[in-house]
């Protein structure tokens, strides 16, 4: 990487002081040099620096669409129905889509869609009063801060103050249109985020407004989500009619969104993480030393204490209620699991595990299956259960079905013994769960292992320099408290 002033100083210095010695640079640069060699521009590859524009932006936009996630949908709030003709977009999310992460997770389209501009272009007018109020608003934030380096623009409008309307405005906007849309957006990644901080008041205020305005007349509200992980939602989440969470999903986000909202594309996304019902339900809260989340962790070193317990192998060990679980995902559609098949009652070096899924609703859909595994814990401490694999269908049409695979080996079953520095699955029975979540599981089978297996003896090389405590140990003593 580029490294700074600061690295080269202490190069120099380390050179001239005998710590380190030239020859050992030398090497490291010889690395360097035969990997560049390697690639193809070191090959003499000369970039013709064309390509296919269409094909990029659909790919874009399909893979965004693919990942959207859909938390909430009641009464059939989604895909918008027929009498939808105007959208009223509140919240300056709707007027600018956070695209992606910061510093390492950042890339740089030309323009990203927003919101606004995806439900334009779908075919929906929007209330002119909003657009213009909110576009005003947003001008004003950029021209503010127009000393600002490029580095931190696109951070500017995710990280300020919410515009505060009041509720007479709101109100006066339902007239105008027929449902409500309200974008939050939070800017997520390396050295600036503010993905998980929950809303502040002026936020909160807008969607309470919005909904008892929208509500009184008899007409929805949908909140979307443009946020790069979990977020709070306990809050507010029984306010509004549905909830899309759409991540940051590139330069077509706001095309992908309308393509949801419209029906153009059914949801099939799922969430890759726990959303936890508050910030200390989370099994590292209680090391990580900042406010809520808001602070940095610089000022004490943190320890994974939490061991094997990270995510939903923590919140399903130790059943602990939250607000959305690993996996989760609804549809417009609906769809069974059934025919679950294991090759064999006892493992011999893999078990090949087949299940069928059908779209049992209205719509064409896509589903994802996800298989759980729950492991015999004779010899080591074991979560609950753990994802050993999932698969999405096709796009399967109203009582069409399709058979999904996954395939169990010896690596997939097995467990890390620290004390034996290896791979070990133990003897006893062990459960395959299939399910739409790590909560919602359908069916459910069960293979033998005989024995012990020793599946990969690795060396002791990582081995921690102070005692780390179980979680287990922890929650229990907690729990007696």
């Amino acid at each position: 990487m580029s490294g700074s002033d600061t690295e080269r100083a202490e190069f120099r210095a380390a050179l001239k002081d005998k710590t380190i010695d030239e020859s050992d640079l030398d090497r490291s640069l010889e690395y360097v040099l035969k990997f560049k060699m390697k690639t193809p521009r070191g090959r003499g590859y000369k970039p013709s620096l064309k390509f296919d524009t269409n094909a990029h932006v659909s790919l874009s936009r399909t893979s965004a669409a693919e990942a959207i996630v859909l938390l909430k949908n009641n009464a059939g709030t989604l895909p918008f129905n027929s009498s939808i003709k105007t959208v009223a977009l509140f919240s300056k999310g709707s007027y600018f889509f956070v695209a992606s992460g910061s510093g390492s997770g950042e890339s740089k389209p030309v323009h990203s869609v927003t919101v606004n501009e995806g439900i334009k272009k779908a075919g929906y007018q929007v209330v002119k009063f909003l657009d213009e109020t909110y576009s005003h608003f947003m001008d004003t934030i950029l021209v503010n801060n127009r000393k600002v380096t490029d580095y931190f623009y696109r951070r500017i409008i995710p990280f300020h103050p919410e515009l505060d309307l009041s509720k007479a405005t709101i109100s006066r906007q339902v007239a105008e249109s027929d449902i409500a849309v309200i974008t939050i957006g939070r800017s997520g990644g390396e050295g600036h985020d503010n993905g998980f901080i929950p809303l502040d008041q002026t936020e909160l205020s807008l969607i309470q407004d919005v909904c008892e305005s929208y509500h009184a007349a008899g007409k929805k509200v949908v909140i979307i989500l443009n946020v790069g992980g979990f977020f709070e939602t306990s809050g507010w989440s029984d306010l509004p009619d549905a909830i899309l969470h759409v991540w940051q999903t590139g330069q077509q986000g706001g095309n992908a969104v309308a393509d949801v909202l419209k029906g153009v594309v059914t949801p099939s996304g799922k969430l890759p993480v726990s959303f936890p019902v508050k910030y200390s339900d989370i099994p590292s809260s209680c090391e990580y030393k900042g406010d809520e989340g808001q602070k940095t962790a610089e000022v004490l070193p943190v320890l994974y204490n939490e061991g094997i317990y990270v995510g939903y192998r923590y919140f399903d060990s130790f059943k602990i209620p939250t607000a959305y679980e690993f996996g989760y995902g609804l549809s417009y559609t609906s769809f069974e699991f059934t025919n679950l098949k294991l090759s064999s009652a006892v493992f011999n070096n893999q078990i090949l595990v087949t299940v069928t899924v059908k779209n049992s609703g209205k719509i064409p859909g896509k589903e994802v299956a996800q298989l759980y595994l729950s492991a015999p814990a004779s010899g080591i401490e074991k979560p609950f259960q753990e994802l050993k694999g999932f698969a999405k269908t096709k796009l399967l049409k109203p009582g069409e079905t399709q058979q999904l695979s996954f395939v169990l080996d010896a690596r997939s079953i097995a467990s890390f013994w620290t004390g034996k520095s290896a791979w070990v699955a133990d003897p006893g029975v062990y459960e395959v769960r299939i399910g739409a979540s790590s909560k919602d599981i359908r069916l459910k089978s069960t293979f033998r292992l005989p024995n012990e297996l020793v599946v990969e003896k690795v060396h002791n090389v990582l081995y921690p320099f102070s005692l780390l405590n179980s979680r287990l140990d922890e929650i229990s003593v907690n729990r007696k408290k």
